[in-house]
């Protein structure tokens, strides 16, 4: 237990001492964390910046409740004449205006930008109902149908609730996959596994000090993580957030399998570094760390179901903001944990104690 002991220390404070490790593992993520969530806490809909041609008598007869919702969704800046209209589309071609409105006879023309789709599409959403709510006053027979909605989720939720268990499972991986891979490869340059194999200390002791170290670093990476995202940018936390702590260990063991199968395979720290980084990048961009995939291909979400980070994102959004208990993260830790078993496995069999 005193050599088991002071190997994981020593592992530690070679962590804390390395500058790059620290930036990498800790501070890196945070910049992400810090960017998104500066920018979804900043998200408030903007007025969408109008100019009209001429009279719009359509909105002038807007009912008082109905003129007020208009006004609080355009903002029109000003009233030009016919002379004026194709100046005013060229500035909305240019990007320089959201939206130019003329009425010819009973039809009310929105000239928008295509570049913009969403806002497009809201464009087109808001003034559709404003001419079907007026012809329907102007019939004066009320609507056959009425639309009523209601949200899913809770309203507390912000979208950073749901960034920031995606960037903690992208640093937990990418901090517990480069840690293995150079250290393995760095032990193995240095000689240092060969002394290893010569000492009375076992190997499994020293394994499993570095996998405690690791998994130390994965907690405090957590607890920053969740402090900063709580205290500076309002995330909010369910009854089961506890569980992301097994997830979290389950997740930095399966990701030190692949920063091994790095090491084994590599010859050199930088290449192992390397390889781990292939194997973990495109993996975050695919596992939802940095974007939703709801929108992706269906052979897109096929595979992002088959990557270990995937099921960490997954898991950890389920119990920390979707209000799910703590049986939801089992099956992705049973996941983690299999590929976990089988990487170490084969990094086991391709492992040599010196570079051949």
């Amino acid at each position: 237990m005193k050599a088991f002991n002071a190997i994981a220390v020593a592992v530690l404070k070679g962590f804390i001492r390395d500058r790059a490790s620290v930036f990498f593992a800790i501070i890196f993520p945070l910049m992400f964390l810090v960017l998104f969530g500066g920018i979804f806490n900043n998200t408030e809909q903007s007025p969408i910046e109008t100019k009209t041609i001429g009279d719009i008598s359509l909105v002038d007869n807007l009912p008082k409740p109905a003129r007020e919702a208009f006004d609080d969704s355009f903002d029109v800046t000003d009233e030009v004449d016919e002379r004026e209209r194709d100046a005013a589309i060229e500035e909305v071609r240019k990007g320089d205006l959201d939206l130019v409105l003329e009425q010819r006879g009973d039809t009310l023309v929105a000239h928008y930008t295509k570049t913009d789709q969403v806002k497009s599409a809201t464009i087109q959403g808001i003034l559709q109902a404003f001419v079907d709510g007026t012809n329907v006053a102007v019939t004066g027979e009320p609507p056959k149908f009425t639309f009523e909605g209601e949200g899913v989720e809770d309203d507390s939720l912000q979208m950073i609730d749901f960034v920031t268990p995606g960037l903690l499972g992208w640093a937990i991986a990418m901090s517990a996959a480069f840690g293995a891979a150079a250290t393995l490869n760095g032990w193995r340059q240095s000689k240092l596994l060969r002394r290893i194999q010569l000492s009375p200390v076992p190997a499994h002791t020293v394994v499993g000090a570095r996998i405690v170290a690791t998994i130390l670093i994965a907690l405090v990476q957590t607890a920053i993580f969740l402090g900063i995202g709580t205290a500076g940018f309002g995330l909010t936390l369910t009854g089961s957030w506890w569980m992301s702590v097994p997830l979290v260990m389950c997740g930095t063991l399966c990701f030190m399998a692949i920063g091994l199968l790095s090491g084994a395979v590599a010859k050199t720290t930088e290449g192992a570094v390397n390889m781990a980084n292939f194997l973990v990048l495109p993996m975050a961009f695919l596992s939802g760390s940095f974007f939703p995939l709801d929108g992706a291909p269906g052979w897109l979400q096929g595979l992002s179901k088959a990557l270990p980070l995937r099921h960490l994102n997954d898991g950890m959004l389920d119990v920390m903001v979707r209000g799910e208990g703590p049986g939801a993260a089992l099956l992705p830790m049973l996941i983690l944990l299999a590929f976990a078993t089988v990487l170490t496995a084969i990094a086991a069999r391709l492992f040599r104690w010196e570079t051949i």
